[in-house]
């Protein structure tokens, strides 16, 4: 997997960024902060998205659908099996947050994945996944705007407004290109062990893409200085941000928002031109899963 090395923190704590012998002041744009369209929220419960499906085997809910990224929470039931499928030309990634599902990834042995399973598959990579066990399955399932997808021709892809299923033949299939230190399968306990031992260090990137990121923010608010109310934090002026919460608590002070407290399984969502400084909060172990759609997003801090 990709390994950011350990940094000094600047400015924001319970956040690593590269710094610099001095900060550079420029001028930068700021635009209306805090601008949320359906179906984005500040604040996204998953205590409330599992009361709002109650009673349902399976269900889709859309959380973040912006120029760059696409998730959902989706919750598949026993023994439901996907078609055989790839994506053309996108990174597809899930996190499993209860029961258990086999993934077979071309190129790669099956596995299971559970709850804390971070899983991905390239582009131009066939796929399946199935839940196993008598549980249904949740994951919070991640892709680039816009992505489509391709079927076996086994399979019957679904009805889709203004598309028209036809055979097309590919010549020229790269399979099973993960690139940037990916893996097909990494777990939680896993890294959160080689952070708590000092294998690890700093903010570890699980997912690397041209078009997509995924870091794994891990620590403990107990480490950390105390908040400092004054401390804005910072904002990304091309592109939102946003959290899947893995464990433990997550505090948010959002520009026009508030300050947010996060729980796992949560979802905070951040849009350009917003000042947010998130930190590690409660007791014990706190961990975010951070997505942007640029591999080295820009930060932009008040500059004093």
């Amino acid at each position: 997997m990709f390994l950011r090395k350990a940094l000094p923190a600047l400015l924001l704590p319970g956040f690593l960024l590269t710094a610099q012998a001095a900060p550079e002041v420029l001028l930068a744009p700021k635009g209306q902060p805090a601008v949320y369209t359906a179906p984005h929220k500040p604040h996204t419960k998953l205590k409330e998205v599992m009361a709002k499906h109650a009673g349902k085997k399976q269900w889709r809910e859309l959380v973040v659908n912006d120029k760059q990224l696409t998730s959902a929470y989706e919750q598949w039931a026993p023994g439901f099996k996907s078609p055989k499928m790839m994506h053309p030309d996108t990174r597809e990634w899930w996190v499993v947050l209860s029961g258990e599902v086999r993934f077979t990834i071309e190129t790669q042995e099956p596995f299971i994945a559970k709850r804390g399973s971070m899983v991905q598959v390239p582009f131009q990579t066939w796929f399946q996944y199935e839940v196993v066990g008598s549980q249904p399955a949740l994951l919070f399932d991640t892709n680039i705007a816009g992505a489509h997808t391709l079927f076996a021709t086994t399979e019957k892809p679904p009805a889709l407004p203004g598309i028209e299923w036809v055979k097309a033949a590919y010549n020229s299939r790269l399979p099973g290109l993960w690139k940037h230190g990916n893996k097909p399968h990494v777990t939680f306990d896993e890294i959160a062990a080689g952070i708590d031992s000092g294998k690890l260090k700093g903010t570890i990137r699980i997912v690397q893409d041209d078009r997509g990121t995924g870091n794994f923010i891990y620590g403990y608010n107990s480490k950390l200085p105390p908040v400092d109310p004054k401390n804005k934090g910072h904002y990304h002026p091309e592109g939102a941000e946003f959290w899947l919460i893995m464990r433990g608590q997550i505090r948010y002070p959002i520009e026009k928002v508030g300050v947010v407290i996060a729980e796992e399984g949560d979802v905070v969502y951040v849009p350009p031109f917003t000042w947010h400084a998130p930190r590690w909060w409660g007791d014990g172990a706190s961990c975010r899963l951070a997505m942007n759609a640029f591999p080295d997003i820009t930060h932009l801090f008040e500059a004093h």
